[in-house]
């Protein structure tokens, strides 16, 4: 699947705390048009997975071409990533924005989730979208192990 090149958005949620999570996500696809729903496929074992399900909620950030910094730090694994980028989060949230790298955010509840090995197939259910201001909205994308963008005119 290395050669099949894919947007890259990094998921959010909060714990029942209110501690942030997150973590690069290329496996994100539409699944429905209505209800609106994605489908994301996340590590068994993900602290991120394991908080995501525990609130039910999650926000998906879809990078823009600039994000590749924050997309980078979200894989790393670094505990402190929410304290190197700026994000939001507001009571409508389905978890932070990463309000200076998404072109697009979709916050969304958990309707499903299907065992796959050693991942979880998660369903989420888009129940808003936001469009961030940003200069330029191209899409980040990752591919062939290296990063692109496309163009959006």
């Amino acid at each position: 699947m290395s050669t099949f090149p894919s947007g890259v958005a990094v998921v959010t949620t909060s714990d029942l705390d209110g501690q942030p999570w997150g973590m690069t996500c290329s496996s994100v696809c539409s699944v429905t048009l209505e209800p609106p729903t994605l489908l994301l496929c996340l590590r068994r074992g993900s602290p991120t997975l394991t908080a995501m399900l525990r609130r039910s909620t999650l926000a998906v950030n879809l990078l823009h071409t600039r994000g590749r910094a924050t997309a980078d730090l979200f894989a790393s694994g670094n505990p402190h990533r929410f304290d190197l980028v700026r994000w939001s989060a507001d009571p409508e949230a389905g978890g932070p924005h990463l309000v200076d790298d998404a072109h697009a955010i979709a916050d969304c509840r958990i309707s499903r989730t299907v065992s796959a090995h050693d991942h979880i197939v998660v369903f989420g259910e888009v129940l808003r979208v936001q469009h961030p201001v940003v200069a330029d909205p191209s899409p980040l994308l990752y591919g062939l192990r290296q990063y692109s963008s496309w163009s959006v005119a």
